[in-house]
């Protein structure tokens, strides 16, 4: 049976994300030279062809996209063992979190409360767009995406969605603009309006609403993240469209109240992916979410 030399498979991987022979090899600390022998006794090995160059452009053959993929399943792999096995050795164990950066952030302490202050816990928080954080999940640079949008789900798809939350989406705002119990359709005529952004399930779930009850608000503010939302909220801008819990610590103190609640919802969600080795403070959070 031949054996495969991962140095030379180490080198077409780089070259291969890098896109370009001369960055990988002066990242590398090699000369092109070097690095092009290393790809060609990985194409001998192999039989095939990996590369073809188009003008100074490298780019994968066929048979070069097979091996990328069974290249980053080999290396990924390897990372996920070294950070298993450092972080058991290691007095505090690390959970790496991505939170979509719109994501409430009451919400995201809500589901971290369990392991916040335990001395033998540290937490690394990361937020960042959709894009960004799957590809540090897919690189195994966080344990758990936490969004409001679950990824789409294919029969090849690696990443594991589990529901934590269904939040009831309401109307809130500061005791001068609610007074008394109103009907939502007057609330939206008399009122200016905070609302999330058209790319978010609650203003596609609210502008359907709006449509069924023929209503034309006022809109003061479209804003794609939370807490800016609940500081408008608080300024007495107009009335916000979001969860409660976005708001729950205005609405113990009574900074803001509830004009109405909407037969309208948003579901939080946990991302992961199927890994050989979990994070066992992840499995213990995802336990605690769920009872």
């Amino acid at each position: 049976m031949s054996e495969l030399n991962y140095h030379h498979l180490r080198y077409f991987w780089a070259v291969a994300h890098d896109g370009n022979l001369t960055r990988t090899a002066e990242r590398l600390n090699l000369s092109q030279s070097a690095l092009s022998s290393q790809i060609k006794q990985l194409e001998d090995r192999l039989g095939q062809t990996l590369f073809e160059r188009r003008g100074r452009a490298l780019h994968l053959t066929e048979a070069g996209r097979i091996a990328l993929d069974h290249a980053d399943t080999i290396f990924s792999a390897g990372e996920e063992m070294l950070a298993t096995l450092r972080d058991t050795a290691s007095p505090a164990r690390a959970l790496r979190v991505g939170a979509l950066s719109t994501l409430s952030r009451n919400f995201q302490i809500t589901f971290l409360e369990p392991v916040l202050g335990r001395p033998d816990v540290e937490v690394i928080l990361r937020s960042g767009s959709a894009a960004e954080l799957y590809a540090a999940l897919d690189a195994l640079n966080l344990d758990v995406v936490l969004t409001n949008t679950p990824p789409a789900r294919d029969a090849i798809s690696p990443y594991l969605t589990q529901k934590l939350a269904d939040q009831t989406v309401g109307l809130f705002g500061t005791p001068d603009r609610v007074r008394g119990n109103r009907p939502f359709e007057e609330l939206v005529a008399d009122q200016p309006l905070i609302l999330p952004t058209r790319d978010t399930q609650i203003r596609n779930a609210f502008d359907t609403l709006l449509a069924r009850v023929q209503a034309k608000p006022t809109i003061a503010a479209e804003v794609d993240d939370m807490a800016m939302i609940r500081l408008l909220a608080l300024r007495g801008t107009g009335l916000a469209v979001v969860p409660p819990i976005v708001v729950k610590d205005e609405l113990a103190r009574g900074d803001l109240v509830q004009a109405a609640m909407l037969d309208l919802h948003e579901l939080f969600y946990a991302v992961t992916l199927n890994r050989r080795y979990p994070n066992p403070l992840l499995t213990e959070l995802l336990a605690a979410a769920v009872r």
